[in-house]
């Protein structure tokens, strides 16, 4: 926060900050003895008839009345990383997306409109990366009219918390009435540490195709069709993973997608009674051996916010949050 020579907390943004980073202080009882403060940092993305938006980087929307303020400042775009691969979000954005391939896909612009079937909401929304052409009211509702052809509901992909990310397409969307359905973060780590990692990788098979045994494993979907199998399969390098259990259906299985520098880890999956065995380690240290081996050196997984396990798992092996991500449904 800001201070003057006097040692008071100053104000220091105005509606022409909309759109940057900044943090604030409100509070409850301005100006009286024992008032509580409230911090919040994140994008300012909109200051109306006296009230602010503040969009934090978990994608939640915050107003505040300015007359509660006591203090702001304009912040630094996105707090430094201190270890991990350097990458941007467009960048990590247009490699993610590659790992994930809708079965049809249609620009709109500088979007991008996917589908596949309803298989993951991933391969079936519209992913902003530009400048639709357009205003985005009428943007939106092309977005409507393209899914509703495809019987499938109508989502927006977002992105929040990273310089370049979407805090303001994220508040427009609140604000008309898209429901936010889904938050999850894309973690970034160097790619070498998972490949070093004390894992008995023997037992770990690797193929460049999915079996039966291993969609029965990841039973993610209602009927293993043609969509899913496309979506599965996309990417420029993909490897598959499986690890044999006690019957036809494999007791861990992990799906790595080669991209340049990258490696990405998806579907990483293990059978309830044979977890706390080590068999996702070994999965991930297999996988990336050979990203390694391809010539990858960073690497990018996504983690949905509540599954508090998958956490556990990947931040000892080097992984931190880079930006989290949303799915906003049309009303």
């Amino acid at each position: 926060m800001e201070f003057t020579g006097s040692g008071q907390l100053t104000v220091r943004i105005t509606p022409d900050d909309v759109g940057k980073r900044v943090s604030v202080r409100r509070t409850d009882k301005a100006g009286l003895p024992g008032a509580k403060f409230t911090d919040t940092v994140g994008v300012l993305t909109s200051w109306k008839d006296g009230v602010l938006s503040i969009t934090r980087r978990s994608g939640e929307s915050v107003r505040i009345d300015a007359s509660t303020l006591v203090a702001g400042k304009v912040v630094p775009a996105a707090p430094a990383r201190r270890r991990g691969p350097a990458a941007g979000f467009e960048e990590l954005a247009r490699v993610t997306a590659r790992a994930w391939q809708p079965v049809e896909s249609e620009p709109l612009g500088g979007w991008q409109l996917r589908a596949a079937g309803g298989f993951t909401r991933r391969a079936n929304s519209a992913l902003p990366l530009g400048d639709p052409g357009m205003p985005l009211d009428e943007a939106l509702e092309r977005v409507r009219e393209w899914y509703a052809e495809r019987g499938l509901p109508a989502y927006v992909q977002t992105a929040t918390g990273a310089a370049g990310t979407q805090e303001s397409l994220a508040a427009e969307l609140e604000r008309l009435g898209w429901a936010l359905e889904v938050t999850a973060e894309v973690w970034t780590g160097a790619l070498a540490p998972v490949g070093d990692l004390d894992a008995d990788v023997s037992r770990v098979r690797l193929d460049r195709s999915c079996d039966a045994g291993w969609l029965a494993r990841y039973q993610r979907f209602t009927e293993a069709g043609p969509h899913v199998l496309k979506v599965l399969g996309s990417g420029p390098s993909v490897w598959f993973a499986s690890v044999a259990g006690s019957g036809d259906t494999p007791a861990a299985i992990g799906r790595c997608v080669v991209d340049g520098r990258w490696a990405g880890f998806m579907a990483v999956e293990v059978a309830p009674e044979y977890r706390r065995q080590g068999l996702a380690t070994a999965v991930m240290a297999a996988l990336a051996r050979r990203a390694l081996d391809e010539g990858a050196s960073a690497a990018w997984l996504q983690v949905e916010a509540d599954n508090g396990s998958a956490r556990a798992l990947y931040r000892p092996m080097g992984f931190a949050a880079h930006h989290s991500y949303h799915h906003f449904r049309s009303a």
